[in-house]
């Protein structure tokens, strides 16, 4: 069992920092969205038990998450129902607009350069623009390639737009995003889900609690991977980068469990008014390009 390729990938989950929080948003995001957006605690409840989340931690962890405006309670009967609230949509929708169908867009050679004051609530801020993929070489500024959505919490900015290809674009890049880090993420994803492939590949039929687990561990970590990188033109970026097979692995083995682990949410996910919905079109043009 030990050398199962996702008894590893769980196992490691499990050694690194509790991240329950965010495991949520994306078993919502990447899951629920799909079926109605909303989903009973217990459905919730029986997935995190396969990572061996205690329930007290998991009720303390939404809580928190419907404090800080990411879901939404409704109270049927004695059972409790979660959804995305509005901004929770809007802020996951924008973190993961790259992930399933990325948009090619097209380089003009500039930046775009937000000036932020010290005003307002900077960690709201500070999260937002991480997000959206802005880098901050400096306090107070704030660097993504031009044409990048500006968050609407930071509307007020003062913007500007640079050349990327002076002695100023290029130290901004440099101190904006540590990209051999950003390259060693990809390489640690690719060695981390490599074998999952295989194993999907070899396996004659995927129990369907294996397959809910293997993606979403997969869309988890991949979203942790891409909200780190800027997302830079080709141009800037070294011959080697590994983005792109990271992108193709993530979507074959997408793929290749979406069947099985719709099996488990219907066999385990209920909503408010009964059997969670049938998923819409938009499930099934995910990495539609792989």
């Amino acid at each position: 069992m030990s050398h199962h390729p996702l008894f590893r990938i769980v196992s490691r989950f499990k050694r690194e920092p509790s991240r329950t929080g965010s495991l949520i948003i994306t078993f919502y995001g990447d899951a629920i969205l799909p079926r109605g957006g909303s989903v009973w605690l217990g459905t919730l409840l029986a997935f995190l038990e396969m990572l061996e989340i205690d329930g007290g931690v998991v009720r303390t962890a939404m809580s928190r998450l419907a404090a800080d405006g990411w879901l939404d309670r409704e109270k049927v009967g004695r059972k409790s129902f979660y959804k995305l609230a509005p901004d929770g949509q809007e802020r996951f929708a924008s973190a993961v607009a790259h992930v399933y169908n990325p948009q090619p867009s097209e380089w003009q050679g500039l930046l775009e350069l937000l000036l932020i004051s010290n005003g307002g609530d900077r960690e709201v801020s500070r999260a937002a623009l991480t997000e959206a993929g802005f880098g901050n070489p400096m306090p107070g500024v704030w660097v993504a390639p031009s044409g990048t959505a500006v968050p609407s919490v930071v509307a007020g900015a003062i913007r500007l737009e640079v050349s990327a290809d002076n002695e100023m674009g290029r130290r901004l890049i440099g101190e904006s995003w540590l990209l051999p880090r950003i390259a060693d993420s990809y390489r640690d994803f690719l060695k981390t889900f490599a074998p999952l492939e295989a194993w999907i590949a070899g396996a004659d039929a995927l129990p369907p609690a294996d397959a809910m687990l293997a993606r979403i561990l997969l869309i988890h970590q991949y979203r942790r991977v891409l909200l780190r990188d800027p997302l830079l033109p080709p141009v800037l970026l070294p011959a080697d980068w590994p983005a792109m097979e990271a992108r193709a692995l993530c979507g074959r083995i997408y793929r290749a469990l979406l069947s099985a682990s719709e099996q488990w949410l219907d066999q385990h996910g209920a909503s408010a008014g009964g059997p969670l919905p049938a998923p819409g079109m938009e499930l099934a043009r995910r990495f539609s390009d792989q």
